[in-house]
């Protein structure tokens, strides 16, 4: 698939892959540490960002979205890069590299390894940032992005630290969700989302130490599945791009 994406860098290609109703600009706060030593392609995901949707025949799924990310590096001409994702996106690095398409992944605060109740909070939590981020006028959402403390209520859920957040960034990221065409299908989805087979590709596991949305008990099944320990990222939470930029960064290179 054509999908949309930004390039940086020089060095081994690594893809870089967001969560449900995110967009690449997630990534922004680490590409540039990133690209001094890797070429990054930050990535949306179809029905994503300003990425299409996908085709009407095939259903939004974390498969299927993999499948389209594999397709989008055979069009770019990229073999067996290095991926990295957060929450779906981990997913996807960790479903790629039981494929043995990629070189090393390195999966964040990774969809999949709930029990039915945390998948059902998740569901929830989720469904009501996308009922606000759909709702919201956008001088309200600005005053909100601006607003230190309304910011630490609209984002505490995804990050640690949301006085870390840009506001324009925030904003962007809230237009984002509210947009994105394949959120309640993917999201309807995550009901039967399994973990992915066992890796043939070497892969790291990190989970956000204060990780309010995918819990960080999560971690410990994680490990049982990848059968060695999860990294934990101190003062982080479930999206941990912008709590801490260096560390994000130096454990995707570590992979």
């Amino acid at each position: 698939m054509e999908l949309a994406f930004e390039r940086r860098g020089t060095g081994e290609p690594l893809i870089l892959i967001h969560g449900i109703g995110h967009h690449w600009q997630g990534w922004l706060p680490v590409m540039d540490r990133l690209a001094a030593a890797r070429t990054v392609i930050a990535v949306d995901l179809p029905g994503f960002g300003v990425s299409p949707a996908l085709p009407d025949r095939i259903p939004y799924t974390a498969e299927s979205l993999a499948d389209a990310v594999e397709s989008f590096c055979a069009l770019l001409g990229v073999r067996e890069p290095h991926v990295a994702g957060n929450s779906l996106g981990g997913y996807i690095a960790l479903e790629l590299a039981s494929r043995g398409v990629v070189r090393t992944a390195t999966a964040l605060s990774p969809a999949g390894f709930w029990s039915r109740s945390e998948l059902l909070y998740c569901q929830a939590m989720l469904r009501a940032l996308r009922a606000s981020a759909r709702s919201l006028p956008p001088e309200q959402l600005a005053r909100t992005a601006e607003n230190r403390y309304l910011r630490a209520v609209s984002a505490g859920v995804l990050v640690a630290h949301p006085t870390r957040l840009d506001p324009t960034a925030l904003i962007a990221a809230t237009q984002a969700l509210g947009r994105a065409a394949g959120f309640d299908e993917t999201l309807e989805s995550f009901g039967g989302l399994m973990p992915p087979a066992p890796p043939k590709s070497p892969i790291t596991i990190a989970w956000g130490e204060h990780d309010r949305l995918l819990l960080r008990r999560q971690a410990v099944r994680a490990a049982r599945w990848s059968g060695q320990r999860v990294k934990l990222l101190k003062g982080c939470g479930h999206v941990p791009m912008s709590d801490d930029p260096e560390l994000v960064a130096r454990v995707i290179l570590e992979t």
